[in-house]
C-alpha cells in the first residue's frame, strides 16, 4: 500500500514540475503553426492527447477566422475541449482530403509502424501535414530525448519506445511518403531557457508537408 501511495506522489510530483515546460512547450507550437493556418481551415490533430493544443490554436489571438480544430485518440478520454473521435489506432474513420490541415505532434516517436500512421495523416489532408518530433543531433542527442521522453510520459503511463529520427531521415521521409516540403524547423525554442539549453533547439523538429499534387498556397 505504502509503495502505491509513493508511486502517486512521485507522478503527482513530475507531472507538477512539468506543467511550466509543457505550457511553454504549448505556447511555440501554436507561434510555429498559426502562420500556416488559413481562414475557415478545418484542422485534425491526430494523437492529439486532452486536446489543449487545439484550444490554444483557436483561441491565438492571429488565428485565421474560422478555423476549427478536431481531434483523433485510439481512446477519447471525454471532457476535451475541442471534439475529439476515437480511432482504431490504424486507419482514421474520414475519407480522402477530408481535412485542410493535419497536425502530428511528438506522437510518431510513440508509434510501431510510423510511416503507416504518416500516410493515413497524408490520405486526409488536402493541403498540409505538420510533424513535430525530436530528431538526434549533437552530442548525447539519444540520451536527452530520452530522459525528457520519459519524463514527459511516465506520469501517464505512456510507452516509450526510445526511437527517433536522424536530420537525415527526416530528410528522405517527404519523398518516401509522397509529401512535398514547404518549410522546416531544424531547431527549436520549445522550452524555458534552461530546460531548453539541454533538451531544446536541435533536439526539436517541425516539418510542413503538402501532398505533391497541390500548389504552394503557403508561401
Amino acid at each position: 500500500m505504502t509503495t502505491g501511495k509513493s508511486t502517486g506522489l512521485i507522478g503527482s510530483a513530475m507531472k507538477a514540475l512539468h506543467a511550466p515546460i509543457y505550457e511553454a512547450r504549448k505556447r511555440a507550437l501554436v507561434r510555429a503553426i498559426v502562420p500556416h493556418l488559413q481562414p475557415n481551415d478545418a484542422v485534425l490533430d491526430v494523437g492529439c492527447g486532452v486536446g489543449v493544443l487545439g484550444q490554444a490554436i483557436m483561441h491565438a489571438p492571429d488565428c485565421p477566422e474560422g478555423v476549427r480544430v478536431t481531434g483523433l485518440e485510439r481512446f477519447a478520454r471525454g471532457g476535451e475541449p475541442i471534439p475529439v473521435r476515437a480511432y482504431d489506432g490504424i486507419t482514421f474513420p474520414d475519407p480522402d482530403d477530408s481535412h485542410d490541415v493535419v497536425i502530428v505532434a511528438d506522437v510518431l516517436h510513440h508509434e510501431e509502424n510510423p510511416d503507416r500512421l504518416l500516410r493515413e495523416c497524408a490520405r486526409v489532408a488536402r493541403r498540409l501535414v505538420i510533424i513535430k518530433d525530436h530528431q538526434v543531433a549533437g552530442p548525447l542527442a539519444q540520451q536527452r530525448i530520452s530522459l525528457i521522453d520519459w519524463a514527459a510520459n511516465a506520469p501517464h503511463a505512456v510507452k516509450c519506445l526510445y526511437r527517433y529520427n536522424t536530420p537525415n531521415q527526416w530528410a528522405a521521409l517527404p519523398a518516401r511518403l509522397g509529401l512535398r516540403p514547404v518549410a522546416e524547423l531544424r531547431s527549436m525554442n520549445l522550452y524555458p531557457p534552461i530546460v531548453n539549453l539541454l533538451f531544446g533547439r536541435k533536439l526539436q523538429y517541425m516539418a510542413f508537408l503538402a501532398p505533391s499534387d497541390t500548389v504552394d498556397q503557403d508561401a
